[in-house]
């Protein structure tokens, strides 16, 4: 069973802006956005290490804006059936195009240069951030796919082939999502996606980057996963 979100008063773009503006709201956004099937408030509690009592309002309070779909199922508890949370099939708009999108990217990447922010810095942050990643793909078949889902979810356009030694996966990406970014930041964009691919593979444990191709060694770019 399906329930339909609510639309109280005041539900446009400013509503939205403050449920997202809250850092335990976005957080519970990102992994539903990330996530492969809808989860139930405990997983998401998990996710956030909070307890289910402290994440339910503010599940709640993004179904009331319509951010979130809510299900209901049977499975729980006697009495107490689980709730499944998932994006909203239809999202409102926040207001902002994706070009908008595209320049904070740019705003972002001036900050970081203006911190002094180097090649290895970024390493690390997408390497956490990939880590993170891998956690909504603990039930994937298998690392390569939960890693070709998560190209395409970020707008890679992912393609794979075997490579000539039948042991090794090649993954192209089709796109770059931040290409006008790469064209003047390439040394913090790339090894950023690579931080990201790296904690990805690496967390999810059966897997391993062999190696990994910016646009400065081939194109398209692509990286070669075998097992660990």
């Amino acid at each position: 069973m399906t329930v339909t979100p609510t639309s109280p008063a005041g539900s446009g773009q400013l509503e939205l802006l403050k449920a997202l503006g809250d850092n335990t709201r976005f957080a519970i956004y990102e992994h539903l956005a990330s996530a492969s099937r809808p989860l139930t408030t405990a997983e998401i509690a998990a996710l956030l290490q909070l307890h289910p009592n402290t994440v339910r309002p503010h599940l709640e309070r993004m179904r009331d804006v319509g951010l979130i779909d809510v299900s209901i199922d049977g499975r729980g508890e006697v009495g107490r059936p689980h709730h499944r949370y998932s994006i909203a099939t239809v999202t409102p708009s926040l207001g902002f195009e994706p070009s908008g999108v595209a320049e904070l990217a740019d705003l972002a990447l001036a900050m970081a240069r203006r911190l002094g922010a180097s090649s290895d810095d970024a390493y690390e942050v997408g390497y956490q951030r990939g880590a993170r990643r891998a956690q909504h793909y603990g039930t994937a078949p298998s690392t390569l796919e939960a890693l070709v889902d998560d190209l395409g979810r970020l707008g890679f356009e992912p393609t794979v082939e075997e490579a000539d030694d039948h042991e090794t996966a090649i993954v192209s990406f089709g796109r770059c999502p931040f290409q006008a970014q790469v064209d003047e930041h390439p040394d913090l964009i790339c090894t950023l996606h690579h931080g990201i691919v790296s904690g990805l593979v690496r967390e999810m444990g059966d897997a391993r980057v062999i190696e990994f191709c910016d646009r400065s060694h081939r194109t398209p770019c692509r990286v070669a996963v075998g097992e660990r």
